[in-house]
């Protein structure tokens, strides 16, 4: 029977390294676990519907109209501009604004597409404008798009708490200390990378009047921008409601925000989003209840069994194990999105490290960081795709300063990750979630 799973999973690679459609991919695999395994795919069909039908996973369609709505309502940009006050005037702080604001997205929309989609179309051409290349411009919020993925509330830590049983409350805070990391070691590989730019420009100095009156400014236009992550997070663990009313809300309060206080979204535009997202949410939750079957059937099939023995008959020191599973996470993230490689690996691999004794929230956070590497990693980078198109760059020019942001900046905090449990479980256990 294995030998069925691992012709099915080389055919499933085969699809995905043939650029057929994800949802299409996992149909395929799973066609043919239907024809060659001895699994009832009718009682399969009748679980995955049910599966597909949890309250949980409503979270990703509303993040995702969430998301949209905030790149067209003008959210980011004011957001933008109140960062710009702080440390716009340093050389290099523009980048470090960018950094900044796709962090605050992320605490709002929860996916790593809002980001680019929100800040690409404003900070590109800004920074080109400044002196900075199209290129290093594109890379830098590309990347800092994939703190959508681990600021909470986080779209694949929902997903994650679902199919593991895990508290949820828990894998959002779980990443939190990596995230805080990764904007960290992005905005001071910026600064350092900025002093070697020649013809990069900087705002000339103001008085400190006009700056305390440029500050009152923009804090009073972003405020309603500011308070949304504040409720969103504040609602959540207060325990005012769960993630899945987060996402509801998200997209309730995006919408009077950007209809009338900033006054950016229009009939049209907002017909567009709702358009977009809800063919996207189409394409997902098939894609999700096709990967939610497979993986039950693996687990049926008893294959998380199979990896344990495998892992264990191998070698039993527990760093060599946690090094050969993040470089199997980065090899899945390479080629599915984060989400679907959430569904698919996360119940196969948990018996693996709960035998380790690996904490299912530090697995979280492990998975999490991985997993959003994964979105600006070719060949799949489906993230890095959507900056290029946005930022109208060359992959040519985005590749090399992408690769330094993810070798010096992102690698090191999966490690970090990966070697130091507290820096995931501090603020889980700190707050009474596990």
């Amino acid at each position: 029977m294995l030998t069925i799973v691992f012709l099915d999973v080389l055919l499933l690679v085969f699809l995905l390294m043939m650029s057929v459609p994800l949802p299409y991919c996992f149909g395929g695999a799973l066609l043919f676990m239907a024809i060659f395994a001895d699994v009832s795919m009718k009682s399969m069909m009748l679980w995955g519907f049910n599966q597909a039908i949890s309250p949980v996973l409503l979270a990703s369609p509303l993040f995702i109209l969430a998301g949209l709505i905030m790149a067209q309502s003008g959210i980011a940009r004011h957001l933008l501009n109140f960062a710009d006050v702080f440390v716009g005037r340093i050389k290099g702080g523009l980048g470090v604004v960018c950094v900044l604001t796709c962090g605050v997205i992320g605490a709002i929309s929860g996916s790593g597409f809002t980001g680019v989609a929100a800040t690409g179309p404003i900070m590109i051409p800004r920074m080109i404008e400044m002196g900075y290349s199209r290129g290093y411009a594109t890379a830098l919020v590309t990347v800092s798009s994939v703190l959508g993925l681990l600021i909470p509330p986080s779209i694949i830590m929902i997903l994650y708490g679902w199919v593991t049983e895990t508290s949820i409350l828990a894998c959002f805070v779980s990443t939190v200390g990596p995230g805080i990391l990764i904007i960290l070691s992005l905005s001071i590989i910026n600064l350092v990378w900025a002093k070697k730019m020649p013809n990069l420009v900087v705002e000339p100095p103001i008085s400190w009047a006009a700056q305390k009156q440029r500050l009152i400014k923009r804090t009073s236009i972003a405020i309603p921008a500011l308070l949304m992550p504040i409720v969103i997070l504040g609602g959540i663990y207060g325990g005012v409601f769960t993630p899945t009313e987060a996402a509801a809300v998200s997209g309730i309060l995006a919408m009077p925000v950007g209809f009338l206080i900033y006054k950016e979204l229009k009939y049209d535009n907002f017909r567009a989003v709702v358009h977009e997202s809800s063919a996207a949410t189409g394409a997902i939750m098939t894609m999700i209840m096709f990967c939610l079957m497979l993986s039950q059937i693996y687990v049926l099939l008893q294959v998380p069994q199979a990896i344990v023995d495998i892992f264990f008959g191998f070698t039993q020191d527990k760093t060599l194990m946690l090094i050969i599973i993040n470089l199997f996470l980065f090899l899945v993230g390479m080629i599915v999105n984060d989400a679907t490689g959430m569904i698919l690996v996360a119940p196969l691999l948990l018996p693996l490290v709960i035998k380790m004794g690996i904490d299912p929230i530090h697995f979280a956070a492990i998975m999490g960081v991985n997993l959003a590497m994964g979105g600006v990693t070719p060949p799949y980078a489906s993230i890095l795709y959507l900056g290029m198109r946005i930022g109208k760059c060359e992959f040519s020019e985005i590749i090399g300063p992408t690769m330094v942001f993810l070798i010096l900046g992102y690698i090191p905090v999966v490690f970090l990750t990966s070697f130091w449990p507290d820096l995931s479980l501090y603020l889980p256990r700190l707050l009474g979630l596990m």
